[in-house]
């Protein structure tokens, strides 16, 4: 059932007895699942403007409707997407990108439903000549409708994502068009994330609830920015990159497969061939070839610098930039796309994982693109700042909990050798069912489609926290990881598992596990003395069961910054310094088993969650306050990073790591 048909549903039926009859069947009996196929993403190449491409930003402020909740779908019946909205409903000015919830100071903030958007865009009259227009999202969460001019273009579910449609037969060039999008952010059972929608009694009557139960704030709206980007009738429509280093690293190989779509492409048309070269960072030109009607070839490169991870390398996140010119058989330029690339390989076994031959160890977080007014918009202030806290905390990872992030932080991860744990927006799964499953893999196929060409990308994380301990967990797993593999064979895939390890059912199928656990705080609160030999028994537990590498994906503990409290209590800046450094000793005695292999703060900073009385103002677990100030804790962590960069990787030391204190006498 999709959403919008659910608000047909729940004027008849009560959603929750549905949902709760589901829960009791997955639980009873065992489900036959089917591995059926998933739509595969076209296109969607981060728009880039070259010689035969142009890019238009429609960033900026909208106007904005929000639906009567008790009504979400009169707009569809009215056909508000046929004019401007102002015409229809009194409007107010919404900021895109950005999450609505916080901008007004009423009850938007906690809005289910549908709400709409709108703005007036002028196209020039030069992009009507032989060329296609397209309009690219970088995500609207969670699902979307669109239309231009009045016709829908595109509708799309899955927040996270990017999704885009070709426009060039439906805009007025050299005139005035009117772009109109729909946004639904109700969650339910069979959507990735899940959720549920219940009507419940209040003082006016009844009203609609939107439940979950992840632990963050489900932020809602044009979350990323709007493009306009023109390519030629013909073009390049998707490139495919993978990257080897041989010969002791000092040789690279750069393979490159290409898509074209176009009216002079057929079967049997082998006159469009690629031209493809790289470049250094200086520009210089260390590599070319000529591709044959297979657009498919490889670049060699010698004397290589390879891509290394941030304090692996005195020059670590090197990148060349891959040039690719479409030409027809007289050799005339068609199209030119061109993306930065990172040369690097992968490989694990049963108790490391290594780059470029060398083995890793993480220290990183667990993150929320989040922030104050703006919720989870894109905002490139607050991304360069958290990357200048990553470097100089001395993270060298971090994982997109609890879904993929944006294709800026991306490309920023890849600059800067920030290694990702890239997590589809699969979180706390439960109540198994093939409807799921397709919206499971489809959220999958999607991210790594978009990610794929991403060295900063090291290994895909498959859920969070899923409900492993059903027995429905081994077989829905078993097929999502195999679909998983069959998409990428060059990473890892993991999952972040919170269930006793007695009880899992998922960890037979990842590559690498990797567990979420808080020890003195959700477990034994308070309990300094309960935390570093339950770490190791933990983690020796879970190799001992699938013998393969563990990751401490999670541990932590909320703390309001400013509260100290002596000896060390809950919630204060000293009882999460002592969490912190009972862990770091945990860990060092798992590091030298040689099959522990990193360690992950939740969280970087403080962010919003639903209101509960247990969290005040949102989850207080970071290591920076929402602000992104650091903590007390931030200033151990540092060291504790530092020392492990240069004991395992020879990196220097910041000259500020250690302040003076006293000058000692022998």
């Amino acid at each position: 059932m999709g959403i919008m048909g659910l608000w047909r549903f729940l004027k008849s039926f009560s959603f929750f007895s549905l949902v709760t009859g589901l829960y009791v069947l997955h639980s009873s009996i065992a489900l036959i699942l089917v591995n059926k196929e998933v739509p595969n993403t076209r296109g969607m190449l981060y728009p880039r403007e070259s010689e035969t491409r142009e890019v238009r930003s429609l960033d900026g402020i909208w106007n904005f409707v929000r639906s009567d909740p008790a009504n979400p779908t009169q707009g569809i019946r009215d056909k508000w997407f046929e004019n401007d909205l102002s015409k229809i409903q009194s409007t107010i000015p919404m900021p895109v990108p950005a999450s609505y919830n916080d901008i007004t100071t009423d009850n938007l903030r906690d809005h289910v439903g549908t709400v709409w958007y709108d703005r007036r865009f002028f196209v020039p009259r030069s992009w009507s000549k032989d060329q296609r227009v397209w309009l690219r999202f970088g995500s609207v969460h969670y699902e979307a409708y669109v239309w231009v001019n009045g016709q829908r273009v595109v509708k799309h579910e899955m927040g996270h994502l990017p999704f885009e449609a070709e426009v060039t037969d439906v805009l007025k060039y050299g005139a005035e068009n009117l772009i109109t999008v729909m946004c639904d952010n109700a969650l339910i059972q069979t959507s990735v994330p899940q959720g549920k929608i219940t009507e419940v009694p209040n003082d006016n009557g009844m009203t609609i609830v939107q439940s979950y139960t992840f632990d963050f704030f489900n932020y809602a709206g044009i979350h990323r920015s709007v493009h306009l980007y023109t390519t030629p009738k013909t073009f390049i429509e998707e490139v495919k990159v993978n990257t080897n280093l041989k010969n002791q690293n000092s040789e690279g190989e750069v393979s490159y497969a290409v898509s074209v779509k176009g009216s002079v492409v057929n079967e049997a048309d082998n006159d469009l061939h690629i031209q493809a070269n790289l470049y250094d960072k200086t520009g210089l030109l260390v590599a070319n070839a000529t591709s044959d009607g297979k657009l498919e070839g490889e670049l060699q490169v010698s004397d290589v610098k390879p891509w290394w991870p941030y304090l692996m390398s005195p020059d670590p996140g090197y990148l060349y930039q891959l040039e690719i010119k479409l030409l027809a058989s007289n050799e005339e330029l068609l199209d030119v796309y061109r993306l930065k690339v990172g040369l690097r390989t992968l490989s694990w076994d049963k108790s490391q994982f290594l780059i470029n031959g060398k083995s890793v160890y993480f220290r990183g977080f667990g993150r929320h693109e989040d922030s104050d007014i703006r919720g989870k918009g894109l905002d490139n202030a607050l991304m360069v700042r958290d990357f200048n806290l990553l470097k100089w905390i001395g993270a060298n990872a971090y994982r997109t909990s609890h879904y993929p992030y944006s294709e800026e932080s991306m490309q920023f991860a890849d600059e800067h050798g920030i290694m990702i744990i890239d997590e589809c927006p699969s979180v706390d799964t439960e109540n198994f069912s093939q409807e799921l499953l397709g919206k499971h893999k489809s959220s999958l196929e999607q991210l790594i489609h978009r990610d794929r060409n991403h060295p900063s990308v090291i290994m895909w994380s498959i859920a969070n926290e899923p409900r492993t301990g059903n027995i429905n967990a081994d077989s829905y797993f078993s097929l999502v990881a195999n679909f998983t593999r069959s998409l990428d064979k060059t990473r890892p895939i993991t999952a972040a598992i919170a269930v006793p390890y007695t009880n899992d059912h998922a960890g037979r199928h990842l590559d690498i596990i990797s567990f979420n656990r808080y020890n003195a705080w959700y477990s034994n609160t308070g309990r300094l003395d309960m935390v570093t030999q339950n770490v190791i028994d933990e983690a020796v537990a879970w190799n001992n069961a699938y013998k393969k590498p563990v990751i401490m994906s999670e541990y932590g503990a909320d703390t309001l910054e400013g509260l100290h409290m002596q000896p060390a209590y809950v919630w204060s800046e000293e009882f999460q310094t002592e969490v912190f450094s009972r862990h770091f000793k945990a860990f060092d005695e798992l590091r030298k088993k040689g099959w522990f292999i990193g360690e992950f703060v939740w969280n970087f900073a403080d962010f919003k969650t639903a209101q509960s009385y247990t969290r005040v103002g949102g989850n207080k677990k970071g290591v920076f306050t929402r602000a992104r100030q650091p903590k007390a804790v931030a200033h151990l962590l540092r060291k504790r990073y530092f020392a492990l960069g240069r004991d395992l990787d020879q990196c220097s030391l910041p000259e500020d790591i250690f302040i003076y204190i006293a000058e000692w006498k022998s």
